[in-house]
């Protein structure tokens, strides 16, 4: 019943890349020639990228093929030959100025160029702030801004949950743009064309994936009551795998002929944002609709962390952790491990007594309204238990004369317990990944969008391992099949195959013994 549709969905992609390539290779065409006869060329082409200095080092070191033989090896191998590459018996693959610089020299060459983090603070708190040391200057510009995104975040909390994803994606392109901006700048394509337009069509191309996925498990029912929503649901996999060949297509034709190793670079240096940035914030979205708590405690534990180990290692640190990092010590780690647990387990037991921060997000189709976490039957999770002492514990305390009373609590509290450790010992490391990138390029922060702390990513760098432990934990030990979840895909069935699936069902409970049939006559 679907062929005829998909025939003439096919037919209308097919024309439709041919269209798009056609004006691509014109377009592509068109630059490259301009290009080529720009003044500024022999000045473009002068400039070779990071990864051929870092090969070239390599080589030298490691004893393999010289960049001489390499090069002479690719010129052999180039079909198009290399007799039109030359100009008044010049060279234009000569070695460059950059390329003979050593690999620190030109590192530091190349940190001058790429966008820094400043510590520009407004003026009226500059000026407030004078007669500080820069040490206590830093102290309290920190403490100031700490507490105002703290504000700004629990604002965004009380706007639910929709409100927390709306900021995920913010977050999610601004920590993309971060990333992005050093990959340009590394490999010097500003001049070549379309590299810009293809790192944005990716990212949008990614989350309309990873979007629509969320859109299809939690508001199915919903948007099947669309038709053209309902088409979108239908084939939204193979659309989203069309999308990113046209990006791939657009990609191979964009090549340029002297400039491939530049181009498949930051190729790849985009495809690694989108894993890193992009899968995370989808991980985020997906703890969400878990319920607020899976996201609000995580992300709180990893601020508790950093505050804490901050505040305990400039009043008492002195033992170094890690070369990476050389202002971390292990003051500041421990310190701010123990408060990270000690806080994980009072935040979780004041959040699990309200169903606004432990309901799931989903849609119910009983009176056709969206349930955004306000009200729900709490799950086992979120509900009072009592844990008994094991019983040399028991018998140990009746020896002394004491008997212990069984523990009462939340089970959440047990695993917060899990998520507070995992943020005190191997969140920081996300930290200190994103310390050893910018000091490869000699950068000290990734922007300057919050003064004192720096870019977007400098404060989300360990949320997204954070994300991803979270849940991974959720589906290794929380979550068993919802039968929310399973009506959700129940009611994208048609009338019949809804008949048909109750009709099963009925007969196997009836079956097991669970429900009695009734006949006509009224007798089970």
């Amino acid at each position: 019943m679907f062929v005829f549709p998909t025939v003439k969905f096919t037919v209308v992609l097919v024309l439709s890349v041919f269209s798009i390539v056609r004006r691509l290779r014109c377009l592509n065409y068109q630059w490259t020639h301009l290009v080529a006869n720009h003044p500024s060329q022999q000045v473009i082409t002068s400039n070779n990228n990071f990864l051929s200095t870092f090969s070239s080092h390599t080589s030298r070191e490691f004893g393999m093929e010289s960049e001489e033989g390499l090069r002479q090896r690719r010129v052999d191998s180039d079909p198009l030959g290399s007799a039109g590459d030359s100009e008044g018996g010049k060279s234009e693959r000569s070695e460059s100025e950059d390329e003979r610089l050593p690999e620190e020299k030109y590192v530091e060459k190349l940190a001058k160029e790429l966008p820094q983090g400043t510590d520009k603070t407004p003026e009226v708190l500059s000026s407030a702030l004078s007669g500080l040391s820069d040490r206590w200057r830093n102290w309290v510009i920190r403490g100031i801004f700490t507490w105002l995104m703290i504000g700004a975040f629990c604002i965004i909390i009380y706007l639910g949950p929709l409100a927390l994803m709306v900021v995920t994606l913010a977050v999610q392109v601004k920590c993309f743009a971060e990333i992005i901006n050093i990959g340009y700048s590394v490999y010097r394509v500003h001049n070549l064309p379309w590299f810009r337009s293809l790192s944005w069509y990716f990212l949008i191309t990614s989350n309309y994936f990873f979007y629509g996925e969320s859109l299809v498990d939690y508001f199915g029912v919903l948007v099947n009551r669309t038709d053209v929503l309902r088409w979108l649901i239908t084939y939204h996999r193979f659309i989203s795998f069309c999308l990113y060949n046209i990006g791939f297509v657009w990609f191979v034709l964009s090549l340029v002929k002297k400039y491939y190793m530049r181009q498949f670079s930051l190729f790849a240096w985009t495809h690694v944002a989108l894993l890193i940035v992009v899968t995370q914030s989808y991980l985020i979205i997906q703890n969400i609709f878990e319920g607020m708590i899976w996201f609000i405690v995580p992300v709180s534990m990893i601020v508790c962390n950093d505050v804490m180990a901050y505040m305990f290692g400039f009043f008492f640190g002195r033992t170094p952790l890690i070369q990476l990092s050389p202002k971390k010590t292990w003051e500041g780690f421990i310190g701010g491990g123990f408060a990270t647990v000690l806080y994980g387990i009072i935040i979780s037991s004041i959040f699990c007594q309200y169903p606004f921060f432990v309901c799931p997000v989903e849609y119910s189709d009983a009176g056709d309204k969206m349930s955004l976490g306000m009200e729900c039957e709490p799950s086992y999770l979120f509900q009072p238990q009592e844990y008994h002492f094991p019983e040399f514990l028991v018998s140990l305390c009746q020896f002394f004369g004491h008997k212990p009373t069984p523990l009462v609590l939340y089970p959440f509290i047990l695993h917060s317990l899990s998520m507070s450790v995992f943020s005190s010992l191997v969140g920081p490391f996300g930290g200190f990944f994103a310390s050893g990138f910018k000091r490869a390029f000699k950068i000290k922060d990734f922007g300057d969008i919050i003064p004192g702390h720096g870019g977007i990513l400098d404060r989300f760098d360990c949320q997204f391992l954070m994300a991803t432990f979270v849940n991974v934990y959720i589906s290794s030990f929380i979550r068993a099949a919802s039968p929310q979840k399973l009506l959700q895909q129940v009611l994208t069935l048609k009338p019949e195959q809804q008949l048909q699936l109750y009709s099963s069902l009925r007969d196997s409970l009836a079956h097991r013994g669970i429900i009695q049939l009734v006949h006509a006559h009224g007798q089970p």
